[in-house]
């Protein structure tokens, strides 16, 4: 097979750092082809911040990253792979690059700071000039400058202060210290000023990242120069794209890039995207293909699979005219955990973990109150200098019109911070001159004339939730007429208020803040308050609501086969809080949490924590490993209790109170008696073995292209960064024995069937529930996929789709084409541990389509409505293909 420059079959994720640079992944490329992905997905590969083992701080884009082998080393692994039948999709990042030290590494900025608002390069970040005296915050100092005076010396005409080499502005360079610090364009601080004086955007709360606006032409190509021409050489044949609700304009900077990729390879002005036509006149939105869908032909920039890397809340849907073949797949991740939660299992061990650990109701007893805490805590102190940048703009809105002048800045920065709060999404994406604009005021009927076919376009969506949040905020002021306020402030994030710079700038950076606040303080803080259950704790995911009922899986699947066939699918990557066969383990709690009480209860009193809440997430935290490895658990518990800041943060740390969480791992996780773990691993074992199967086979055979994270084809338990980014070991296949090897099966046989037969899983592929019969159906999960040729259509109600709003209509085997047509059907166990204790199987079958089937995991055959007992007698996970 030759490597699809179009959509992949599936794609498996390598972390490139220095300890696994290009040659280490040319080396596995044979063991990789052999598993049957059709493409290799990379990490960031331009020029990061030397040492970085992401690559998400990028410092030259003009350079394939030398630490890991030079463009020539990553052209030589790209000719290896293709000899292999291997494609590459590489990871971008658009949204920011490092503020490294030395700041000559990066160039553009390094220019900026010596010759200021003037340079050719002052374009390239979001520097707000208005503020600072003009000059731009650097908070690298370790403590206030008069306290750090001594260290700053002038050397080979730079100013230095450790690490740091800052340039200095022409004709400068023999001033007194005091006069040359006053003179140049830039002002260092005490990093402590960051919360509230900075003055450039940053990626979230990072100083060390500063935002890129990739949203200026100029901007845009030379960011994109490299990543282009390795395009166009063949080198790269997708891309991933960070952080895109970090930009200005998302969907803008998408069809820049799909424009520009099509020019780069050969395809301006086809329409091969698979998408729809690309049309950019009249309304300048994608039109979709007649009957809605996006159709078989290769999804993404112009011919070249594209995905974003966009956190959707439950009920969020992608807005359909981005040009991308979707996400990068954590909605996926949601649905498929939720499936192994047991509803009425997690409320009893919520019960008992708010009766052990007794968190108030904000601080992790209620989820809901928890994230709307955490959030006023983020946009009033880690976002302070974003609100006080967006507060800034509004008053000078409204100074320059009359009616608005006596909104007061209190009010302003008030009315801001009521509205952030409340968003339920990572950001809107209203822009000036959006169909809402006109006047702050959308239409009554948001799915009116206005919106898209259907249903509410994005900005439809946006008007409804911002107007519904401006009703809760007013509830901040306590007068009526102050609160007025609120939708000056609501109308300016629509886009309404005028189309100035101004106006434009916060309609921008008012929906890039809410992305900041909405990932720091449910992710990176409300995540780790909440904690009855921490594998429903993860990216994508609704920790108030953790369990999917499988009506709720299939109807999730089947919306994405009819919109978006080739958006990814996710279980495990870089950035997961844990790997899915950790989650997998933590799961099975639900099923089990009279157990875990008692359990839980009684290691605590042999090694007592500092607190409960800590020793109800530690040893949730070592059971998701299996044992207590006070390598990783130790560096990852600290993260947690940091990151959660009810007794240590980041930036105020409590040395005392750590020290004692170390003690406590080490005395209590990291020293239990091996008896323990074997006692944990004849409760968890089992269930986890057919959950971890279970949510593997479901991930790689439902709609969507699977992405695989090094080593997730045996069973692979990480915890969170820089746990999960230790350099793979893939030279060659390692041993596997027990369920690792059950898994390294159950995956090779799933993608050599996706690479062998691509037309039953991608774009126009049909997926059909199929429902067991008998006492314990409900524990049965399966549905069949088939290809265009190989199905009719029937009607099945899913719910309503994205882009009609009418039933879903699926593709499904017809009564007439009994043992003509192949495909594929997935059977898998759920909530195994309640199975057993009813019985299990018994009488339950699973009807079959018509034809003869064989299970190529065991080899069993089966027809007609198969016993489950039978089936799935081996392995609590089956697939079957027509024979």
């Amino acid at each position: 097979m030759t490597a699809d420059p179009g959509t992949p079959t599936a794609t498996y994720r390598l972390q490139l750092q220095p300890a696994f640079p290009f040659a280490a992944a040319e080396r596995a490329v044979p063991y990789l082809a052999s598993l049957g992905v059709s493409h290799l997905h990379l990490s960031p590969v331009l020029e990061a911040v030397p040492g970085s083992t992401h690559g998400y701080d990028v410092v030259d884009h003009r350079a394939v990253r030398a630490e890991l082998g030079g463009e020539q080393g990553l052209r030589s692994f790209a000719r290896t792979a293709r000899a292999h039948g291997l494609g590459l999709i590489v990871d971008i990042v658009p949204n920011h690059m490092a503020a490294p030290a030395p700041e000559r590494l990066n160039a553009p900025l390094w220019e900026v700071l010596r010759e200021g608002p003037e340079s050719p390069y002052a374009r390239w970040f979001d520097i707000d000039w208005q503020a600072q005296g003009g000059k731009v915050l650097l908070p690298v100092l370790g403590g206030p400058l008069g306290e750090e005076w001594e260290r700053l010396r002038v050397e080979d005409g730079t100013l230095r202060y450790y690490d740091h080499a800052f340039p200095l502005r022409p004709g400068t360079e023999g001033l007194p210290l005091a006069g040359l610090l006053d003179a140049q364009w830039y002002r260092l601080c005490w990093w402590r000023l960051a919360r509230t004086e900075l003055n450039y955007r940053r990626f979230f709360t990072i100083s060390e990242l500063i935002a890129v606006r990739v949203e200026d032409p100029e901007v845009f190509d030379a960011t994109h120069a490299t990543l282009l021409r390795l395009m166009r050489d063949g080198v790269v044949d997708g891309l991933r794209i960070d952080h895109p609700d970090g930009l200005a304009d998302p969907e803008g900077y998408l069809r820049r890039l799909d424009r520009a990729v099509r020019a780069a390879t050969g395809q301006a002005g086809a329409g091969g995207s698979g998408r729809g036509v690309a049309s950019e006149g009249g309304s300048g939105r994608w039109t979709a293909p007649e009957g809605g869908g996006r159709g078989a032909a290769p999804e993404g920039g112009g011919g070249r699979w594209t995905v974003v890397e966009k956190i959707l809340a439950r009920d969020e849907r992608l807005p359909d005219t981005w040009p991308v073949a979707g996400t990068t797949g954590y909605d996926a991740l949601h649905h498929i955990d939720g499936l192994f939660v047991d509803p009425d299992g997690l409320e009893k061990l919520t019960a008992l973990y708010r009766a052990f650990a007794a968190p108030p109701a904000d601080l992790g007893g209620d989820w809901a109150a928890t994230v709307r805490r955490a959030a006023h805590e983020v946009v009033t102190h880690e976002l302070a200098a974003e609100v006080a940048r967006l507060t800034r703009t509004a008053s000078r809105i409204c100074a320059a019109d009359p009616r608005l002048r006596d909104h007061a800045p209190w009010a302003l920065r008030t009315a801001i911070r009521e509205l952030l709060v409340r968003l339920p999404v990572y950001r809107p994406y209203a822009s000036v001159g959006g169909p809402f604009a006109s006047g702050g005021r959308p239409s009554a009927s948001v799915g009116g004339p206005s919106a898209s076919v259907g249903g509410p376009s994005a900005t439809g969506a946006d008007a409804m939730m911002l107007r519904s949040a401006a009703a809760d905020a007013r509830e901040a002021f306590t007068v009526e007429q102050e609160a007025q306020v609120v939708h000056v402030v609501r109308d300016a994030a629509l886009g309404g208020l005028g189309d100035g710079p101004d106006h434009r700038d916060f309609c921008a950076r008012f929906a890039q803040t809410a992305a900041a606040l909405r990932a720091k303080s449910v992710e990176d803080t409300a995540f780790y308050r909440y904690a009855p259950l921490l594998s429903a704790a993860e990216v994508g995911g609704d920790p108030g609501r953790p369990a999917v009922s499988p009506e709720e899986f299939h109807a999730f699947a089947a919306r994405r086969s009819r919109d978006w066939p080739a958006t990814g699918t996710v279980l495990s990557t870089h950035d997961t809080k844990r790997s899915a066969d950790a989650r997998a383990r933590l799961a099975a709690l639900t099923e089990c949490p009279a157990w875990w009480g008692r359990t839980v209860a009684e290691l605590t009193r042999s090694a007592p924590a500092p607190d409960p809440h800590l020793a109800w997430t530690a040893w949730q935290t070592a059971l998701a490993l299996g044992h207590g490895d006070a390598e990783r658990l130790v560096p990852a518990v600290l993260k947690a209790v940091r990151e959660a800041g009810l007794r240590t943060t980041w930036t105020e740390r409590n040395a005392a109170y750590e020290a004692e969480v170390t003690a406590f791992l080490e005395a209590g996780p990291c020293a239990a008696d091996r008896s323990v773990w074997t006692a944990i691993g004849a409760e968890l074992d089992g269930p986890a073995r057919a959950n971890a199967l279970g949510a593997a086979l479901l991930q790689l055979t439902m709609p969507g292209v699977p992405d695989l994270y090094m080593g997730t084809e045996h069973i692979y338990t990480a915890l969170v960064d820089p746990d999960n980014r230790r350099p793979p070991e893939l030279g060659g296949e390692p041993a596997a024995q027990g369920p690792s090897a059950e898994k390294l099966l159950l995956t090779r046989a799933a993608l050599r069937l996706r690479r062998e037969h691509p037309g039953w899983f991608g774009p126009g592929s049909g997926y059909t529930p199929l429902t067991a019969e008998g006492p314990t159906a409900a524990h049965c999960t399966a549905f069949v996929r088939t290809g265009t040729s190989e199905r009719t259509e029937t009607p099945v109600q899913t719910g309503a789709s994205e882009r009609t709003g009418a039933s879903v209509r699926t593709n499904v085997d017809g009564p007439g084409t009994a043992g003509g047509e192949r495909g594929a059907v997935t059977v898998v166990t759920r909530l195994s541990r309640r199975l057993a204790e009813a019985g299990g199987w018994g009488a339950t079958r699973l009807p079959l389509p018509p034809g003869r089937w064989r299970d190529l995991l065991t080899g069993r055959t089966a027809e007609g409505a198969v016993p489950l007992a039978e089936l799935l007698a081996r392995l609590p996970v089956a697939l079957l293909v027509r024979i």
